[in-house]
């Protein structure tokens, strides 16, 4: 049996302004804007412990929003949403780069945050 969840909105601003992205979608959503990670490529907006991380990031490619599904078991996952359909585009660092049957990208990423919480899902 592994666990997952919906554990990330990802914002790709390409060749961004990052602080003026972060501002923007942080008075979007509300939400206070954290501190520049990793050279100023990645900004985290703050959330709850029960809600999805909300990442700002310096991306190349053109502007979208994505999500990630993080697992306990990245295997177990990738293999799961492969038999629904996904299909793996590439291995980043420590995640997998998929694609859903609809055309549109995630990653699976391995857990973030402490424990799963009320939100888990649990597969066979």
């Amino acid at each position: 049996m592994h666990r997952s969840r919906l554990c990330s909105i990802v914002i790709d601003c390409q060749d961004a302004d990052m602080d003026a992205a972060a501002t923007f979608w942080g008075a979007a959503f509300g939400k206070p804007v954290g501190p520049k990670e990793n050279d100023g490529k990645y900004i985290t907006l703050e959330t709850g412990a029960d809600e999805p991380i909300i990442l700002i990031q310096n991306v190349e490619h053109p502007s979208r929003v994505h999500l990630d599904i993080e697992s306990d078991d990245l295997d177990a996952e990738v293999a799961r949403l492969e038999a629904l359909g996904a299909r793996r585009i590439g291995f980043v660092k420590r995640w997998w780069v998929m694609e859903a049957p609809t055309g549109h990208r995630f990653c699976v990423v391995r857990r973030q945050r402490g424990e799963f919480g009320p939100h888990v899902n649990e597969w066979p």
